[in-house]
């Protein structure tokens, strides 16, 4: 049976305005325990955050974070799916653009999700290592 991306992808994702400073970003991040935040104007997808962006593209450069925007770090030259795509095109978006998240658009370019390399080995492979430290709780 074909599964869809909407079977694996995490619903309900955190989003923030352009205007939100990374600081804020990485404390919504800690709070929730998620590694990407999806950045929105009105209900129009903009790009995606992850905290390793936050890392390289904002503390690396020795901006002040709670000054320094999201939209400065954040990656807009996105690849999104469908949540009624197919698992492999999920799965060749990553490999081919070499990306660990992509976000899911509705038909009129709306987030609804995203679906995550963990989400996939979650469903695909619980077994290997991936899907077990994807299922794991947070250590904190």
């Amino acid at each position: 049976m074909t599964q869809h991306v909407r079977d694996v992808m995490t619903t309900d994702p955190t989003t923030v305005e352009p205007h939100t400073s990374v600081q804020a970003v990485a404390r919504m991040m800690r709070d929730d325990d998620i590694g990407a935040v999806l950045v929105t104007e009105g209900d129009r997808l903009r790009g995606l955050v992850s905290d390793r962006d936050l890392v390289i593209r904002a503390m690396a450069e020795g901006g002040d974070p709670d000054r320094t925007t999201v939209v400065q770090a954040c990656s807009e030259d996105l690849v999104t799916v469908g949540p009624d795509d197919d698992l492999i095109v999920a799965v060749r978006m990553m490999r081919e653009h070499s990306v660990r998240r992509v976000p899911v658009v509705d038909r009129e370019s709306h987030p609804v999700g995203i679906v995550s390399i963990g989400d996939l080995a979650i469903e695909r492979d619980p077994d290997s290592a991936l899907g077990d430290i994807s299922s794991a709780r947070p250590n904190r």
